[in-house]
């Protein structure tokens, strides 16, 4: 059975539900939204820089969202608004509804006798639901995920196919977990005893609060005697690593490939850019932005952004780059000595 097409709404209608004001014809409807560049009639545009403006000047968008700085650079009709960004993602949501799962258990599911599962929930074929989970209403677990021993979703969450949780770990309301993220797996915990490693027991749990969303295979590990714990809103990125014990605040939002190691503390509404590299046992205040490819080996105690990347260049000109840096150490002794000497001869 084909998909229904998308429901179409007037200018208006955005604005009765989502606020701003539209300048132009209010009764023109769109079905879809669209990049300035891809955007044809029917569809709805937006701007969110003054960089983009040759792009606006040539869009076919039937109209377009934007800030009151930018009112007057189009004649199309437009909704002004305050945050076009966030206009356009709570539009697109509007238009792009996610898919309804069926309510029930597939007949290839496995659910434990014991495991309490409200009468809305979906579970897809080959998942496995273990003993005395409890899953919360209108939760959609897909094909192939497990849910282990213990184990507490919150209202309204998803699980794409291919998810792991581990036993006693909580999600809150409304999360979303994307395919092969794996949530409480044991923490790197070893001690070294007579020439071998023995591995310690993680007997924490991972507990995430309501409305955070976990990227493709990105892991959470369960805290060795305390909780892992990731606060409400947070969103992770893609192939993100979590080591046991981390704090993750609220509101901060964590991009592709960063590595966190175990019991580092990350504050509320930072952003961390991708591949950057959080040592263990430190913390990172509120607000704090990290660069792309950062590495952070030791607190930050102070709203900001940071940045450590070596600038790229060609191969043989960062190869001299890097023995002169190497070598700053001895450069400044030499000039110390040189200073030094100078000093003596002008006395």
């Amino acid at each position: 059975m084909t998909e229904p097409l998308s429901k179409d709404y007037a200018l208006t209608d955005l604005t009765a539900l989502f606020g701003g004001e539209v300048i132009g014809d209010a009764s023109i409807r769109i079905s879809r939204i669209a990049s300035l560049d891809s955007a044809q009639t029917g569809d709805l545009t937006f701007i969110t820089s003054a960089r983009y403006q040759a792009e606006l000047e040539k869009t076919r968008a039937s109209a377009v969202i934007l800030s009151p700085q930018l009112v007057d650079a189009t004649a199309a009709a437009r909704i002004v608004c305050d945050n076009p960004y966030a206009y356009y993602a709570r539009v697109c949501a509007l238009l792009n509804p996610p898919h309804r799962y069926p309510v029930g258990v597939h007949e290839r599911a496995q659910v434990s006798t014991t495991a309490r599962i409200a009468d809305s929930v979906s579970v897809g074929p080959g998942a496995m639901i273990d003993d005395d989970a409890d899953i919360g209403a209108d939760v959609r677990i897909g094909a192939g995920c497990y849910v282990g021993r213990g184990v507490r979703i919150g209202a309204g969450t998803l699980l794409h196919a291919n998810v792991t949780i581990y036993d006693r770990c909580v999600i809150g309301e409304r999360g979303i977990v994307h395919s092969g993220a794996v949530i409480g797996a044991d923490g790197f915990g070893m001690a070294m005893d007579q020439g071998q490693w023995l591995k310690i027991p993680q007997i924490g749990r991972v507990v995430i609060g309501a409305d955070v969303e976990v990227g493709a295979n990105t892991t959470i590990d369960r805290g060795a005697l305390d909780d892992t714990v990731i606060e409400d809103d947070v969103k992770l990125d893609n192939q993100v690593q979590i080591g046991h014990n981390c704090h993750i605040g609220e509101h901060t939002a964590i991009a592709g490939c960063v590595g966190i190691a175990g019991s580092a503390r990350i504050g509320r509404y930072c952003r961390i850019g991708g591949a950057a590299m959080i040592h263990g046992h430190i913390e990172i205040a509120d607000n704090v932005e990290v660069s792309g490819g950062t590495l952070v080996p030791n607190s930050i105690n102070k709203a900001g952004k940071y940045t450590a990347v070596f600038p790229m260049s060609e191969h043989r000109d960062w190869i001299i780059n890097a023995s002169l840096t190497r070598r700053l150490r001895d450069l400044r002794d030499r000039i110390r000595a040189l200073e030094s000497r100078r000093a003596d001869e002008d006395k």
